[in-house]
Formats: C-alpha cells, sequence, structure tokens
C-alpha cells in the first residue's frame, strides 16, 4: 500500500542525503521508505547521539530530527548541528505540539515543525522547497567529478584541467566555477544564484569578482575553438560545446 502511494506523488528522483534521526523505529523505517521511493539516499539513526556521529562520518543535504530522544534530544543535536554545519537545513517531525517547543525549534534554526502524524505529501512538498531553496536538491550529474569539455579533460577533485596532457592547477574558486558550468553545459547558468553558490550571499563585489573568475576560464578554454562561454545580457553564462 505504501509503495501505491510513493508512486502517485509525482516527484522527480533526486540524489540529495538526508538524515532521519527517529526513535520509533517503525516509524522511522516507514519514513525512510517513503523517502527512498521519491530517490532520496536515507540514513536512519535511533537517537541523537548516533545521528551526530552520523553527520561526522558523512555528508547530508537535508536532516529530520524528532525532539524527544534517548542519549541526546533534538533540540541538543539541533544546537550541535548549527554551530558544526550552519548551512546544513533541517526540520523537526515531532508528536511536540506546545507552541513553547515550536518556537525553540525555530529558535533552533528550524526549517519547519511538523506535527506527527504527518501527512505524506505535505511533507514531501515542504522537503522539496526546503532542498530546492538551499540549492542542495541536484542532478545526478552533480556528483560527476571528470568532465569532458571539448578537448579538455577537467578533474574537479583533482582541481585539474588537462588540455592534449598539458596539466592546468586550478583555484578552489575557478574550481568551483568550472564545474558549475560544466554541470549547465549548453544551458543557461544564472549569474545571482552561481555567485550565491559559490560565495554563500550575493552582492555587487562578489559578482564581479565572479565575473573575474569567468574571465580567467574563458581564457584557459580558448585553446579550443569548439568552445565557448556566452554571456546572456543580465541573465548569466552558457557554456557552449560544439560536440
Amino acid at each position: 500500500m505504501l509503495q501505491q502511494q510513493i508512486k502517485t506523488h509525482g516527484f522527480p528522483s533526486t540524489t540529495s542525503n538526508i538524515l532521519i534521526v527517529e526513535d520509533d523505529l517503525n516509524l522511522g523505517f516507514l519514513l525512510a521508505e517513503l523517502l527512498e521511493g521519491e530517490g532520496y539516499f536515507v540514513k536512519l539513526c535511533r537517537d541523537g547521539q548516533m545521528g551526530y556521529h552520523a553527520m561526522k562520518r558523512q555528508k547530508f543535504d537535508m536532516c529530520i530530527l524528532d525532539i524527544m530522544m534517548p542519549n541526546m534530544d533534538g533540540f541538543t543535536l539541533a544546537q550541535k548541528l548549527r554551530q558544526e554545519y550552519p548551512k546544513l537545513p533541517f526540520l523537526f517531525l515531532t508528536a511536540k505540539s506546545r507552541k513553547e517547543d515550536m518556537m525553540q525549534g525555530y529558535k533552533h534554526g528550524a526549517e519547519d515543525f511538523i506535527l506527527k502524524p504527518f501527512d505524506e505529501d505535505e511533507l514531501l512538498c515542504k522537503l522539496k522547497v526546503i532542498l530546492r531553496r538551499s540549492h542542495l536538491e541536484i542532478p545526478a550529474q552533480k556528483c560527476k567529478s571528470e568532465f569532458k569539455i571539448g578537448q579538455f579533460n577537467f578533474n574537479y577533485d583533482l582541481q585539474e584541467l588537462v588540455f592534449k596532457g598539458d596539466k592546468r592547477r586550478l583555484t578552489e574558486k575557478e574550481n568551483e566555477i568550472l564545474r558549475l558550468l560544466c554541470l549547465h553545459k549548453n544551458q543557461i547558468l544564472k549569474r545571482d544564484d552561481a555567485v550565491e553558490e559559490i560565495y554563500g550571499k550575493k552582492d555587487y563585489f562578489l559578482g564581479r569578482s565572479f565575473d573575474v573568475f569567468i574571465s580567467r576560464i574563458r581564457k584557459m578554454l580558448s585553446r579550443d575553438p569548439q568552445i565557448q562561454i556566452e554571456n546572456v545580457f543580465k541573465v548569466g553564462f552558457i557554456l557552449k560545446v560544439q560536440d
């Protein structure tokens, strides 16, 4: 029955990693099954201490936390999360319905506060919105670290751009920006979104810095005449590659 419900939600699959910290294992398994059916990768932990250790070992894109748990409650885990992973979004999924609990949850930085029993569609919609807003729901290809760009080979993990055996080591920002361009190859990469993803915020001077890096990358790739980084006025850039 659950699998039939999962198939009707109609959301595209994702490769986002989600941590569930829930001491009710029956509910935890059902929630994990629901999210896995939507294409998410899920890690389930049965208490706050295990959830905290899981964060230390693995990168997550989103966390779903219960509040009343053994060893470490959800509020304490949220405090640690905010201190050590300030950009990692999370929400509370809990039976605690008092206004004071909800206010405390938001004070700790929660994106949302969902009460049990919960509606599956509502949870999935909110999850998708939070991931989109956080620029963390990504296409499967974003997991790639190696890209073919015309006659160039780009290795993101090594920060290396190779042209006919000639290797060039990229700076951190060049590496990040070139990867974004590759992920949007032959599509528009919106400038404002890219600046916010690279620098964590938008402002005029960061935008100018971003443009400088685009110019550097354009110069690097100019060795292959089939590659072009086109400006789209007041919108962004397109990495055009003639395959």
